[in-house]
């Protein structure tokens, strides 16, 4: 039997296996979340999360039109968005890119009622744009996010 297709496969694969175990967050960031949520699981994607309250509801998933109530802070502490009232959640279809890409991530790992603390890295938020004013570039987001209700998707 031949190596050479086995060699092949190795080394096409070997770079996507690096750059899915790249640290996704800056230097500073990684150490602030490490001192700060310690016991924070890590998804495939490099974004962090940390179960407050264990919800018994359906797991969201793609097209599923998601409800949630959160707030959005920086690792600073400062408050740059919120959605808090339970009779205004924030509603959108999951997928479909109304929300930046580690929501769209994340939420399919929760089910209503889960309350988690969620921690994006810049490239799957907004980058080296940021939002200004209230979000600067390459910024690492720090999320308290509870999913309240799910409608399924068509």
């Amino acid at each position: 039997m031949s190596w050479r297709p086995f060699i092949l496969l190795v080394a096409l694969l070997t770079p996507c296996l690096l750059q899915a175990q790249r640290e996704k967050l800056p230097p500073e960031d990684l150490a602030w979340v490490e001192e700060n949520f310690p016991d924070a699981r890590k998804s495939s994607t490099g974004i962090r999360f940390l179960g407050l309250e264990v919800g018994t509801g359906e797991t969201i998933r793609q097209g599923d039109l998601a409800s949630v109530l959160y707030t959005g802070r920086l690792t600073t502490g400062e408050t740059f968005d919120q959605q808090i009232d339970p009779e205004k959640p924030l509603q959108f279809r999951v997928g479909r890119g109304q929300v930046i890409q580690g929501w769209d991530q994340i939420i399919k790992l929760m089910r209503v009622g889960d309350k988690w603390i969620v921690i994006i890295p810049p490239e799957l938020a907004y980058g080296t744009r940021g939002s200004p004013p209230r979000i600067p570039r390459n910024a690492t987001l720090i999320f308290t996010i509870q999913v309240v209700g799910v409608e399924r998707g068509s």
